[in-house]
């Protein structure tokens, strides 16, 4: 099949021929699975920053910063990068442009010199209420195609994927 006619399920169908037959890999179910699961990510939050946060002026790292620090804050930087699965330096640079968007405050932390505390100002609290309230009804269309039961099963595995991330060196 030429590269032109493949879609994402006949790619992934020919990369698992390919690896398995040419270079001897044999997990090629782990590959299908993390393949989709990458792509599914990945379609969700492009469609979420295209359709709702981009027309805002905001993108989906700006996002998950106002979003966490809505519901947990006030909070340190470092536990809004935890939260978040961004570095403390991004978090540190993003939080420079919502601060001087007028979303965010940056206030001294109260265990030491360095740490500092994010909250959300009026204006920031009043923005994730709108905007969620029209990221909610985005999800909930994508989420839609599946059962409640398929949700919840699907949320499970996830989670068992998750849970066992320990198990792995490196960055998680």
């Amino acid at each position: 099949m030429a590269a032109g006619e493949l879609d994402f399920w006949s790619f992934v169908e020919l990369a698992n021929t390919r690896l398995a037959g040419e270079f001897g890999f044999s997990h090629q179910l782990a590959t299908e699975v993390l393949l989709t699961l990458n792509r599914a990510s990945n379609l969700v939050t492009y469609d979420l920053e295209a359709t709702i946060h981009r027309p805002r002026g905001r993108s989906w790292s700006g996002f998950r910063l106002l979003f966490v620090t809505w519901l947990a804050g006030p909070l340190e930087a470092s536990k809004a990068a935890e939260l978040t699965g961004m570095s403390r330096a991004a978090v540190s640079n993003l939080a420079k442009t919502l601060v001087a968007d007028g979303l965010l405050e940056r206030t001294p932390g109260t265990h030491d010199g360095r740490s500092v505390l994010l909250s959300l100002t009026e204006r920031g609290q009043a923005e994730m209420v709108e905007v969620f309230r029209e990221q909610n009804e985005r999800e909930n269309e994508w989420a839609s195609v599946l059962t409640e039961t398929e949700q919840r099963i699907l949320v499970m595995l996830l989670d068992k994927l998750i849970s066992n991330r320990d198990r792995f060196r490196g960055r998680t």
